[in-house]
């Protein structure tokens, strides 16, 4: 028995070493496969993506030219750029001021040809009342005097008749001036 049983293990191992080396085998094979599938890949990216970096590469150095060129007029705008705004924001507080001192002025002008306005319109209201106390009162009166005289002197002479209307001595139209 131990005959058999040490064929049996003699053969379970073959077999065993056998299947390994299939295995192995395979192995080999798929990586094989995938080896020449990888390189073919690698090909094909360096076919492809070389000559784009390539040109990348030499944009960039086209770029960093370009801007290494561009970089002093840049500064230089900066700086202009900087100075105008300053310059601008004194210009427009100078133009503030100068239109608030207007404004004030304009103000201060209104209101003297206000209080002008008002002073001559008082006066005028003065010398108004004035003449009709100087002129036309005593005018009014020496008016009613020449019409009474006027009107003795003709009842006096009979020249007139006096006529009563209303109750009055003397006709409505004789009184109004």
């Amino acid at each position: 028995m131990d005959d058999n049983l040490l064929k049996l293990f003699i053969a379970v191992t073959a077999f065993a070493v056998l299947l390994q080396a299939l295995i192995m085998v395979a192995f080999y094979l798929a990586v094989r496969k995938s080896a020449a599938r990888m390189e073919a890949l690698a090909t094909e990216v360096k076919s492809k993506a070389l000559p784009t970096m390539e040109t990348v590469q030499s944009t960039m150095e086209t770029v960093q030219d370009i801007l290494v060129e561009l970089r002093p007029k840049i500064d230089v705008m900066s700086v202009n750029f900087s100075e105008s705004s300053t310059l601008v924001r004194n210009q427009l507080g100078r133009i503030d001021a100068t239109l608030t001192d207007a404004l004030d002025r304009t103000r201060l002008q209104v209101i003297r040809a206000d209080e002008l306005l008002n002073r001559t319109m008082d006066r005028v209201e003065e010398t108004s009342d004035a003449v009709h106390k100087t002129v036309i009162s005593p005018l009014r009166q020496v008016n009613g005097l020449m019409a009474a005289i006027s009107t003795g002197v003709d009842v006096f002479l009979g020249q007139k008749r006096r006529h009563r209307k209303n109750g009055a001595g003397v006709p409505q139209d004789e009184m109004f001036i």
